[in-house]
């Protein structure tokens, strides 16, 4: 399967500024096998370190950091030379050794001239709690699970995948119908790679959701594993509301939906774990449509969203049917699924377009937009519509109030523009 990340890997290592790379996400996104098939195509000779459990990995950085007899001990363990330039060295699970963290500062100020990346699930949880993590001598990569683009090119291949991306927006009504099907599809699947070489190799329904659910188990085992137990029960609380919380016509994140009389104070830090553990996406609140949007944020208000449909579909107990017969799946549960799709498809383009994701809310609770973004110094508002009503009063009196700005919307329309606003299908998100 391609990842689009695979660019961004070999512009890391043509950079003449490179440092020790951070592959950074949630478990089971494909960090191991991208940085794997990475090493395998583009160098000479990999050499792969697993440090979890890896006793004689500890001994190795344990007494010190001597760069030049680390990475002699390093060839003599992987049985292979390893060549400045032309070889990858690579640290999965990298959060279980935190010495091989630390030690990743030294492999670019004394050995630059050395190739390393690391992989781990739970680094954003290092890197807040500000653990040996090698601050400014990193260059850091966050992988997603499978955007919808991505998922079109694993399923469909390439041609499909081109006329996505590069045909004319307006030539796109003869396959629309194929484009939704692929939509629904995308909806229950997920974009967990397992999850995802499982349909490729025609297993059933079943047999994906099995897999989505020892996802969620494995996740389950990590919250229990690695965080504070004062606050395991409310990050497990947390994390089970979320389908709840979208379903709900405002999909603001409600503290009293948890447990009757809860406050933000007792569920702070359980949020947070998850925003680290790279499970969950916050969507900040701003009042006012200023550059730099930052400025405007609202931190008492904001949506929760998982990190994948796929996930959301196991843990809201959407039967398979429901999301992969007919197009009930785009507007039930008040459209709860369709703006996860497009969070985590603008998540996918964060990083590549300098996006700052946002939603509107004004003060008197009558304007509401489901997204705002920056790119530069540019704002985009967006509205998601998962139903036929396609009215779209509060974007267009965004665009009334603010003149310079053009609105988007997503829907299961057909492309079209106005002066005000261009109607994107959901399904061509990555064409914003």
């Amino acid at each position: 399967m391609e990842r689009t990340i695979y660019s961004s890997l070999l512009a890391w290592k043509k950079s003449p500024s490179r440092k020790p790379l951070v592959l950074n996400g949630a478990r089971q996104v494909g960090k191991t096998w991208i940085l794997k098939e990475f090493g395998t195509k583009e160098y000479k000779n990999l050499v792969y370190f697993n440090c979890d459990g890896n006793k004689t990995i500890e001994q190795v950085f344990q007494d010190g950091f001597q760069m030049k007899s680390i990475i002699m001990n390093l060839g003599a363990i992987a049985g292979q030379e390893i060549f400045p330039g032309e070889t990858l060295i690579v640290f999965d699970e990298i959060q279980e050794v935190p010495s091989v963290l630390t030690a990743l500062k030294y492999f670019a100020e004394d050995v630059p001239e050395y190739h390393v990346a690391a992989a781990g699930s739970l680094l954003g949880l290092a890197l807040h709690e500000g653990t040996g993590f090698p601050v400014g001598k990193v260059d850091i990569l966050n992988l997603y699970p499978m955007s919808f683009d991505e998922f079109v090119l694993a399923v469909q291949g390439k041609q499909l995948s081109d006329i996505l991306h590069s045909s004319n927006l307006e030539s796109f009504a003869p396959l629309d119908t194929k484009f939704v099907e692929i939509l629904r599809l995308y909806y229950f699947t997920g974009g967990m790679p397992e999850a995802v070489d499982a349909y490729v190799h025609g297993k059933s329904t079943q047999d994906i959701r099995n897999i989505q659910k020892a996802i969620l188990y494995a996740y389950g085992k990590d919250i229990s594993k690695h965080a504070e137990p004062g606050i395991v029960q409310k990050i497990h609380q947390v994390w089970d509301s979320i389908p709840q919380q979208l379903a709900k016509e405002n999909k603001r994140f409600i503290y009293g939906a948890l447990r009757h009389g809860a406050r933000a104070k007792e569920y702070e830090t359980a949020i947070q774990w998850l925003i680290d553990a790279g499970l969950v996406y916050k969507v900040q609140r701003v009042r006012k449509a200023g550059i730099p949007l930052k400025f405007h944020e609202d931190t008492e208000a904001f949506k929760l969203f998982l990190l994948d449909c796929g996930l959301m579909g196991v843990l809201s107990d959407a039967p398979p049917e429901q999301i992969l017969i007919g197009n009930s799946i785009f507007e039930e549960y008040k459209g709860a699924f369709t703006e996860q799709y497009v969070v985590e498809q603008l998540k996918a383009q964060e990083a590549a377009k300098g996006l700052s994701i946002f939603y509107f809310s004004a003060d008197d609770s009558k304007q509401e937009l489901d997204f705002l973004l920056q790119e530069g110094s540019e704002l985009i508002p967006i509205e998601v519509k998962a139903e036929e009503n396609l009215r779209s009063k509060s974007l267009r009196q965004f665009v009334l109030d603010h003149p310079s700005v053009h609105g988007i919307r997503f829907s299961m329309s057909p492309y079209r523009t106005q002066d005000w606003m261009t109607n994107i299908p959901l399904y061509a998100v990555c064409r914003i």
